[in-house]
């Protein structure tokens, strides 16, 4: 008979320790957020002190403010553009140089013939520019008529000053005058002063312009003068 108390006693046991345990873990509904209550995912807002909040708004307006354009200081000087086209170089017989006295003939086309003989142990002194006979002898450069004279060797010939008197310019073997070439007569670069001939001791089976570039005196005396090799000049290479 006192089985039936000691199980009524463990029964009220178990019922007290169930509601003791049920208390402990039951949550209340005022602990539960808003957004829990509701099925929305609550979203943590940052706590920014009073102390750093004026220097969080300083660094949002210095974020939204646009960066001021480079100044002409900042900028680098933009490289001048590479010529397209290269300097050219001073072809021969430009207005600089001598002009190649026989109309139609080519630098290429000169040889050097200043230290060839001649007869009785003379140096030529000269070029020879071999030509048809008639073909136009053209004055090398500005200058005038200094002398028109008839030679045992040269022929007919002309001795051309240049404006400064410092240099002569000697044609020879002429078959004849330019129509109104005088003596004294001003000269103009390119002018016709004769044509090709094979007069004086020239052979007439080989009519040519002899050509010669004295370097005058003090006495500026046209039948004397250093002679000067008329190949490198003509062909642009030398320039008096």
């Amino acid at each position: 008979m006192k089985t039936l108390p000691s199980l009524a006693l463990l029964a009220v046991a178990v019922a007290l320790g169930y509601w003791m345990l049920r208390d402990a873990v039951q949550v209340r509904p005022s602990a539960i957020p808003a957004a829990a209550a509701s099925g929305e995912t609550a979203i943590a807002t940052p706590t920014v002190s009073p102390a750093a909040a004026p220097a969080a708004a300083q660094s949002q307006a210095e974020a939204t403010i646009p960066a001021p354009p480079p100044t002409v200081a900042d900028t680098p000087p933009t490289p001048p553009a590479a010529s397209a086209e290269p300097t050219a170089a001073v072809p021969a017989n430009s207005a600089a140089d001598l002009l190649i006295p026989v109309q139609g003939v080519t630098r290429d086309q000169l040889q050097d013939t200043f230290t060839d003989a001649r007869s009785q142990g003379r140096r030529h002194d000269a070029i020879d520019i071999l030509a048809p006979a008639g073909t136009p002898v053209l004055a090398v450069a500005d200058g005038s008529v200094e002398k028109l004279f008839d030679s045992e060797r040269g022929g007919l010939t002309v001795y051309q000053f240049e404006p400064s008197g410092r240099y002569a310019y000697y044609y020879a073997h002429l078959q004849s005058y330019a129509d109104g070439l005088a003596e004294k007569q001003p000269i103009r670069r390119g002018q016709v002063l004769g044509y090709v001939g094979s007069t004086g001791n020239a052979d007439p089976g080989a009519p040519h312009l002899h050509f010669e570039v004295h370097r005058l005196g003090p006495e500026r005396q046209w039948w004397k003068g250093e002679s000067l090799n008329p190949y490198p000049l003509l062909r642009g290479e030398q320039r008096l």
